[in-house]
């Protein structure tokens, strides 16, 4: 984990300057990652399987109801947080990866939307679209063919 986002203690996960977040909530275990490897893909568990127990966890209501609100494949109906780590070599650093995924989760849900308020075009708006509109059917009306009296 970089500087900012990793806590100085190594028990917890930094989600915001107030929520913290304990290891022991969160369950690691330790896999064989899946592809190409080379010599020691059948005998190195590098990727890591993260599951976090939205429902159980000490976080606040608010993050609670709004992670099982959301509609994403990483979270189960149940409420059960599955993320896989095997981007990198290193199980350290596929640890840290998860970590991070989960806390970059979390703190997706932490940001509140403003609400989005349809408007309708003004007055002015309308009259200029209209005259426009006569100004280019007077112009195609004069490409026509010329008629004789």
């Amino acid at each position: 984990m970089d500087g900012q986002s990793g806590p100085a203690d190594s028990s917890v996960l930094l989600i915001s300057q107030r929520v913290r977040l304990p290891l022991s909530e969160i369950d690691l275990q330790a896999v064989r990652a899946q592809g190409a490897g080379g010599q020691n893909v059948n005998k190195v568990a590098s990727a890591i399987h993260l599951q976090f127990d939205v429902p159980a966890s000490s976080l606040p209501d608010f993050y609670k109801q709004r992670l099982m609100k959301l509609r994403d494949r990483r979270i189960t109906a149940a409420g059960l947080v599955v993320i896989k780590a095997q981007q990198h070599r290193t199980q350290s650093r596929n640890r840290a990866d998860a970590l991070e995924r989960l806390a970059e989760l979390i703190r997706s849900v932490a940001v509140v939307r403003k609400v989005r308020r349809p408007t309708a075009p003004s007055r002015g708006a309308k009259e200029r679209r209209l005259q426009s509109k006569k100004r280019r059917g007077s112009a195609k009306r004069l490409r026509g063919p010329v008629a004789d009296d």
